[in-house]
């Protein structure tokens, strides 16, 4: 039976912000290296897709913040890979206070496989037919959802990026984190400071690549619950490349 990834990792002053806590984006890093180490041991990393010149794409996302981690705790990340739905692959990640237990971050993403040559959706049989490697366990329940700028309202654009070298991968286009670092920078400073982001959904749409102009897009409109709910969108050439959805 497959066992799920677990790690404990003390929060570095690097990944906290003013505030001293967990940055968004540095819970997105944590998760992606949970990712990696955990298909490498299921048989699916990124050196044994090589050879067939397959590779995993972030689809999408949906993280809920219960309580981020301060500067200095110790916290548990786990990961296991649950399955297929059609094209996407499931995982989901869970974080816990290392000292008392308590749920701090749960998330769900969907994954894609492509032909690293063709940039086309690739067919897995060889872990779509394999359940040994699966958990079937949910952190959310539902799949990472849809998202859509809201109809019939004026998106003001509020930055403009020239894709420059810290944002690039190893597979050389931009790396899924930095989107939300690019989605919480296009929202107000004051917001940012004075409240706590407690969801996150993100759709990544169109690859963005070395030389991309993008445009930052931003609406937000107030929830029932007295939260602020922003929708940011990047554009390349007027073609959405990926929308992020944050609750504050």
């Amino acid at each position: 039976m497959v066992e799920k990834y677990s790690a404990v990792k003390r929060i570095p002053s690097f990944d906290v912000d003013m505030s001293s806590t967990l940055k968004p984006a540095s819970f997105l890093n944590y998760a992606q290296e949970a990712a990696n180490i955990h298909a490498d041991y299921i048989g699916v990393g990124y050196d044994s897709m090589q050879v067939t010149r397959k590779g995993w794409v972030l689809a999408r996302m949906h993280v809920k913040f219960h309580r981020l981690p301060m500067w200095r705790d110790n916290i548990n990340i786990q990961s296991w890979h649950k399955g297929a739905s059609g094209f996407q692959f499931l995982r989901d990640f869970v974080v816990f206070d290392n000292a008392t237990g308590e749920k701090l971050i749960s998330a769900t993403t969907s994954w894609l496989v492509i032909d690293i040559d063709t940039r086309r959706l690739s067919k897995f049989p060889e872990l779509v037919e394999n359940e040994e490697k699966c958990i079937k366990e949910d952190v959310i329940a539902e799949q990472a959802p849809k998202i859509a700028m809201p109809k019939d309202v004026a998106a003001e654009c509020v930055a403009v990026r020239d894709v420059a070298y810290s944002d690039l991968d190893m597979l050389g286009h931009v790396n899924n984190v930095k989107y939300t670092e690019w989605a919480m920078n296009a929202v107000e400073l004051d917001v940012t400071m004075n409240r706590r982001l407690k969801e996150l959904a993100i759709n990544f749409n169109n690859e963005i690549k070395p030389g991309d102009k993008v445009e930052l897009y931003r609406y937000c409109e107030n929830g029932e619950d007295g939260s602020l709910v922003y929708y940011i969108e990047g554009r390349v050439e007027n073609k959405v490349s990926f929308i992020e959805k944050l609750v504050f």
